[in-house]
């Protein structure tokens, strides 16, 4: 529905992919699909494992999907250093914590190129 929508849209519309506004509108709907279809996948995981318990992994990488796309269709004329920054800086402290949690809930096999004895 989300997607026929957006596509939809971008038909109705002249699209020129050299306007700069056509191209964040785009990227927007684009991005908006991709956090749609996340938050789908990691329900779909929590109805099918009968368990109430959300994967951090989801959720982190559902907030920086839709922190991107914040900065994707930002109008950069108008906005302020300290709004960039504060984005910059959400970003660099999601992808530090997926980084983090990045193993959760898969078996440590190998750390550091070496296999762990029982």
């Amino acid at each position: 529905m989300l997607t026929e929508s957006v596509l939809l849209s971008i038909w109705a519309t002249n699209f020129d992919p050299t306007d700069y506004g056509v191209f964040q509108t785009v990227f927007g709907m684009i991005f908006t699909v991709l956090i749609a279809l996340e938050f789908k996948r990691s329900l779909l995981v929590v109805a099918e494992r009968r368990d109430s318990v959300v994967q951090v992994r989801s959720v982190i990488l559902i907030a920086l999907l839709a922190v991107v796309r914040k900065l994707i269709i930002l109008d950069l004329s108008s906005t302020e250093a300290f709004h960039l920054l504060a984005l910059a800086a959400a970003i660099l402290a999601l992808g530090a914590v997926y980084w983090l949690v990045r193993d959760q809930g898969q078996p440590r096999e190998i750390i550091a190129g070496e296999r762990l004895h029982d």
